[in-house]
């Protein structure tokens, strides 16, 4: 007989499938050591897809069950959790959408709290959102400005659901607003989104680099630039090494 599918029951299927050797492989590889910026999470060693499997197979879970599986210390609920609740948002009405993007925002700084939880979730749960529903941008402004790390991620990541819809405006601001930022993983994560905007249509993104190329953070350009010719990344960075 099959179980039903409750909050309890994902709950037991997580701890089955706890890997040890490869949880301690993915405290490394997600810099859970004292003063690094996962310092403190703790790992099941559980894959992506199989937490994208049981996310599909306990998509009738309600919203209240995700938003209690956030809350759990082991990084991969989380990351379930994020799951479901993007799956609740997609099929969602409108006051249900709004409680999980509320719920998110309150979240990042706890629980949404490592780049992969950011990466899988902001465009969806935030830019998505900020779009639909012709909420006000400068939220991501906020965010952007943000003493923590990851609000700061979650501000520009959200941008790449802009991105998609070829509008570009909105990471322009953000990234301008994180040039100085001097965390390496805000550096990767707007270079990244720069990169993606260059996939739609490179010139803002020259226009962008013809500005800021010589005192942008030296990753952040590299990886705006990885789908440049070699030529044209050897250029902007010799701005970038030439720069007073």
């Amino acid at each position: 007989m099959t179980s039903p599918l409750s909050l309890a029951a994902l709950r037991r299927e997580l701890v089955a499938l706890n890997d040890p050797p490869k949880a301690a492989f993915l405290q490394g590889f997600f810099k859970t050591a004292p003063g690094q910026y996962g310092h403190g999470d703790r790992f099941r060693g559980i894959t992506v897809p199989v937490l994208r499997g049981l996310a599909r197979r306990y998509r009738t879970l309600p919203f209240d069950d995700a938003a209690a599986l956030l809350e759990s210390e082991w990084h991969e609920d989380r990351l379930l959790a994020l799951f479901l609740m993007m799956q609740l948002y997609e099929r969602g009405a409108p006051p249900l959408r709004a409680r999980i993007h509320k719920r998110y925002l309150a979240r990042i700084a706890t629980q949404v709290n490592n780049w992969d939880l950011v990466d899988a979730s902001a465009a969806h749960l935030v830019g998505r959102h900020l779009a639909e529903y012709a909420e006000d941008t400068s939220r991501l402004d906020t965010l952007a400005r943000d003493r923590n790390l990851w609000r700061r991620r979650v501000a520009i990541v959200a941008t790449h659901h802009f991105i998609r819809k070829g509008s570009f405006g909105e990471t322009l601001r953000i990234a301008e607003v994180l040039l100085d930022d001097r965390e390496d993983l805000i550096h990767k994560a707007t270079g990244w989104m720069l990169r993606e905007m260059g996939k739609k249509d490179v010139a803002p993104l020259r226009a962008f680099l013809d500005r800021h190329a010589a005192t942008m953070p030296r990753t952040m350009l590299r990886y705006a630039l990885e789908r440049f010719p070699e030529a044209t990344r050897k250029e902007y960075m010799r701005r970038k090494l030439t720069a007073p």
